[in-house]
């Protein structure tokens, strides 16, 4: 009944954040590469009568990438996304979105003034109800079109320069399985000849922040398509767990009696039908995933290999990760030592922080564990266990950010893998968005996680942060100026007592009169924080 009736909650469908948008997926958009359809609310571009934002041209970075990706002008995604659009929406203030028409992860109200922070829980700490509200929503975003959204079937070569679009239409659910599944393909050279060692969201710096952006504005989808604002993302706790606790009926979807490669048929998962999946069979028709039904959802958890993968991560690899000081480090991809970004991922041993890619740990080894659709990058995120999955481990990027508490220049400016750089749009998503823009807290983005959030201790770190961050920057300056104060305020007092000495003293009479004695002992000091 629940299901039936999110069905009528279309109406409220307004613009949001996505991949190709509808507007923008013609000829004419694509033949003169601009991006900038009307806001609604006032009808004019990026809603600049409204001084929400305004056309401009995008300003790419110049900043060198690693040698990863030997090859220039072979891929759609390079440079992103100026191969298809070369003028879009600026947004002014706390705007956002392909027209301005939205607010910027946060804020809310008409003038995206209100700050706002939303709290992901735990999904073991839902009521029934909420629970089955969760798994609701996950229905029905599997069943609905996308109505602002369309998904590239071709390239642009493929498209004639533009000429021929080649676009089609996309269930909400399956249009972020799909830009899951752009950001990791292979580029495709021609004939039979593809190139493996690229990835836009993963193996590399860009692998947190990119996450972390992915997972607001699928949050932010589901919030529109239901109408619950209210609506967070939970997470899965998977620390030391002995198997798949969210692997039954009652969560995600138990194990099928006759097959146990496949979901239980009292699950609505067991009907869900995965896209992107078969990148072989891509490849070697040099085609882009068209986002038609590859057959169900595929899980046998914990019969994985096990020389690669064990065994779940455990609390102590997770503090060893958290202990790390280095974001990055070394050639900034899978080989990287000492990372916290590779060991996170899982590239990188969680006991020693050696780079180890013939082993899987944490955020790679539940990917393996699960020993199927989610076992596979591109396709992946078909398993409705994946956003549970980065959801914790977005939490835990953020438990770094705030032992650590970097700055944004600790973040790769240059020399990263292909799309990896700080100022390197993100692939491929339109409102863009830098690398940079998401390697902060959560609460700047309006999210905490319910296990992290300690009220008055966090508020006054929140005031405090912007202050030690600055005070850190200029350091040196201030100390320096100490320095210079001391020997100046030494040289006057020199000076002062010197001619004290030649007056000879200074009589009671004409002293300054400090304090009465009879007020002195009424005198309290007192602190204002």
């Amino acid at each position: 009944m629940l299901l039936f009736a999110l069905g009528f909650m279309l109406v409220i469908l307004q613009p949001s954040t996505g991949q190709f948008p509808r507007v923008c997926a013609n000829v004419q958009s694509l033949r003169s590469k601009e991006c900038c359809p009307p806001w609604d609310g006032d009808g004019s571009p990026c809603g600049e009568l409204s001084n929400r934002g305004s056309c401009q041209n995008i300003l790419l970075s110049q900043a060198p990438l690693g040698p990863q990706f030997p090859f220039s002008g072979v891929d759609d995604r390079e440079d992103w996304p100026s191969v298809f659009y070369n003028r879009t929406c600026r947004c002014e203030g706390n705007f956002m979105g392909f027209s301005c028409g939205d607010c910027k992860f946060g804020f809310s109200g008409l003038n995206c003034t209100e700050r706002q922070v939303k709290t992901r829980r735990n999904i073991f700490q839902l009521t029934t109800s909420e629970k089955n509200k969760f798994l609701a929503y996950l229905n029905l975003a599997k069943s609905i079109p996308s109505q602002d959204y369309v998904i590239a079937t071709g390239t642009y070569t493929q498209m004639n320069n533009g000429s021929n679009p080649m676009f089609r239409d996309i269930n909400v659910y399956d249009l972020f399985v799909w830009m899951h599944y752009y950001a990791s393909r292979d580029t495709l050279l021609g004939g039979s000849n593809v190139w493996r060692d690229i990835d836009f969201a993963h193996e590399a710096p860009g692998f947190l922040p990119w996450h972390r952006a992915f997972l607001l504005m699928w949050e932010r989808q589901i919030q529109r398509i239901t109408g619950d604002e209210n609506f967070t993302i939970p997470y899965w706790d998977w620390r030391d767990a002995e198997d798949c606790e969210v692997c039954n009926d009652e969560y995600m979807g138990g194990r099928h009696p006759t097959n146990p490669n496949l979901l239980s048929p009292a699950s609505i998962f067991s009907s869900w039908q995965v896209i992107c999946t078969r990148s072989e069979e891509y490849n070697s028709q040099q085609a882009l995933c068209s986002a038609t039904s590859e057959g169900p959802i595929r899980r046998n958890p914990g019969n994985n290999d096990k020389s690669r993968t064990p065994r779940l991560p455990s609390s102590a690899d997770v503090e060893f990760c958290l202990s790390l000081t280095q974001y990055e480090s070394g050639p900034m991809d899978k080989m990287a030592n000492y990372s916290f970004r590779n060991t996170l991922e899982g590239f990188a041993d969680p006991q020693t922080a050696i780079s180890n890619p013939a082993q899987s740990g944490l955020h790679n080894a539940l990917h393996i564990y699960m020993n199927g659709s989610m076992s596979q990058v591109q396709g992946s995120a078909n398993d409705p266990i994946f956003v549970l999955h980065h959801a914790f481990v977005d939490s835990i990027f953020e438990r770094w950010l705030r032992r650590h508490r970097p700055m944004l220049e600790v973040y790769p400016a240059a020399n990263a893998p292909i799309g990896h750089n700080r100022e390197n749009y993100m692939v491929p998503f339109i409102p863009l968005y830098r690398n940079g823009e998401f390697f902060k807290p959560s609460r700047e983005l309006g999210y905490d996680y319910e296990y992290l959030q300690e009220p008055a201790l966090q508020s006054f770190q929140d005031f405090l942060t912007p202050y030690l961050q600055q005070a850190r920057q200029i350091w040196a300056w201030l100390v320096g100026a100490a320095v210079f104060g001391g020997i100046v305020t030494a040289v006057l007092t020199g000076l002062i007592r010197a001619c004290q000495k030649k007056k000879g003293g200074t009589s009671s009479e004409i002293q300054p009169l400090l304090i009465e004695s009879e007020d002195y002992n009424n005198v309290t000091y007192q602190s204002n924080f």
